[in-house]
């Protein structure tokens, strides 16, 4: 088959798999890439998201480095030096306008619209092979590095199939027989400490794996084995906490080295390699209207946007997408006559707003939670603020403490903003059209708005890798 006839071909079934909802703006009928022709062949391919990402969240990223540090967010300064291509990118889901991670990811995984929830699962229960497998049977190394589980939704997009994204056990089993090149995060109970006994490290092992669970562990794996790196029982500490805590520090990369490192361990594959990065962890700081866990992971993923840039940049084969699957909680900066003195206020911030109230003793007195806020954070909650949040830890279950939709993080958000100035629109994800930027060969043919499943074939075009599989 023509490459150019597979490609529309390819384009149709995309139209034709999912639910064509009034609202979708399906353009998929049409040729994806913009009209400029075939272009230089990508070897490798490294899809970036920031989960979760508002364009607020964005925003701030840039105005925290360029507070903080003197210069501007590396996303923003490859839109001002006119070094990428940019447009948008609509993701909703098969069901509803507003996408979850699994249909998100499923759409680019999969290039089909899926239910939210599923993960490149059709609309007749029909399992569809994504695109890292597609990858990997042609030959292609491939991999995936996020903060939060390594089963969680959006790798798993990108690699498996499953009815529910919540099977993540049964996602870290698909990892093992599908043989990933490089997989690391957090997520350490889907593999071990297992209600059905499975010791899913031991069976990595046998199956020829180096299995890591420390930064220098990571550091010394070769690319003589497939790594699958685990530094945490479920997500990694967000950015902020993990710089204040010596122990976590040492036990557990940052986004940037683990990214770093799988590059490292793919790049000289003789038929090149797909890596996913994923800055899990800015989507669990949104939904718990967080902002200095926000805008700390954003900054630690703006640094993995380094790193997949520089290599690019050096390795003239290798096309960087740089995205998100959709917004959440909608944050922003606001105006006031201390907004500027308010905002910087966070360069001084020790501990996230999960580490503050996650970490406090339901029965503590409402002194050691002033303290608690203070010394972390720089700041006096009032006294009727103590009380209701004491009140609400009152208020739990005692088996139900420490589940963070319980807690009061949208109350204590609503206090902090009277000193940051950052105010959230909600706990929830958003229906935003998504920034998209590229960077390589492929991104001269990208258009200014995509639907959210054009790319999948988009990938497959500039990659030269027929849809055959």
């Amino acid at each position: 088959m023509k490459r150019r006839d597979f490609f529309q071909k390819s384009a149709l079934v995309a139209a034709g798999g999912s639910l064509i909802l009034p609202f979708q703006g399906c353009s998929t009928a049409k040729p994806i890439v913009n009209g400029q022709g075939k272009g230089k062949k990508a070897k490798n391919i490294i899809f970036m998201v920031s989960d979760g990402m508002s364009s607020g969240t964005l925003n701030m990223g840039d105005l925290f480095r360029q507070r903080k540090e003197g210069r501007g967010s590396n996303w923003i300064d490859l839109y001002r030096n006119q070094r990428v291509a940019r447009g948008l990118m609509d993701m909703a889901s098969a069901n509803s306008m507003i996408t979850d991670s699994a249909a998100a990811s499923s759409s680019w995984g999969g290039g089909v619209r899926v239910k939210n929830g599923r993960l490149n699962i059709g609309e007749n229960g029909e399992e569809i092979m994504p695109i890292w497998q597609k990858f990997k049977k042609a030959g292609k190394k491939v991999g995936c590095v996020t903060t939060v589980p390594i089963t969680h939704a959006t790798p798993a997009g990108f690699c498996v199939t499953s009815k529910s994204r919540n099977d993540q056990n049964e996602i870290a089993e698909k990892y093992l027989a599908l043989r990933f090149d490089v997989m690391m995060g957090g997520g350490g109970k889907y593999f071990a400490d297992r209600k059905d006994g499975r010791n899913m490290y031991n069976e990595f092992k046998a199956a020829g794996y180096s299995v890591v669970q420390s930064a220098y562990d990571m550091k010394m794996a070769t690319n003589t084995k497939p790594v699958l790196g685990i530094f945490d029982k479920d997500g990694l500490p967000f950015e902020l906490d993990r710089l204040n805590d010596v122990d976590a520090m040492a036990k557990v990369p940052s986004l940037a080295e683990m990214s770093q490192k799988a590059i490292d361990l793919m790049k000289d594959h003789k038929d090149g390699f797909c890596l996913q990065i994923e800055g899990g962890k800015v989507d669990w700081a949104a939904h718990a209207n967080d902002a200095a866990g926000l805008i700390y992971d954003q900054v630690a993923f703006d640094d993995a946007v380094k790193v997949a840039i520089d290599f690019a940049e050096k390795d003239g084969n290798t096309l960087v997408v740089i995205t998100s699957d959709h917004g959440n909680a909608n944050p922003g900066l606001y105006y006031g006559d201390k907004a500027d003195k308010n905002f910087e206020k966070l360069f001084n911030y020790k501990h996230t707003n999960d580490w503050i109230l996650m970490g406090f003793d339901r029965e503590g007195l409402a002194s050691t939670l002033a303290d608690r806020v203070m010394s972390h954070q720089g700041y006096e909650l009032k006294g009727d603020q103590l009380a209701f949040i004491i009140n609400k830890y009152k208020e739990q279950a005692s088996d139900g403490v420490y589940n963070s939709y319980k807690l009061p993080f949208k109350e204590y958000a609503l206090y902090q903003q009277d000193h940051t100035s950052i105010a959230f629109g909600g706990m929830e994800h958003s229906s935003d059209f998504t920034e998209l930027a590229m960077f390589g060969p492929g991104s001269e043919r990208m258009k200014s708005f995509m639907v959210n499943t054009d790319m999948h074939y988009f990938m497959l075009e500039v990659a030269e890798v027929e849809n055959k599989f």
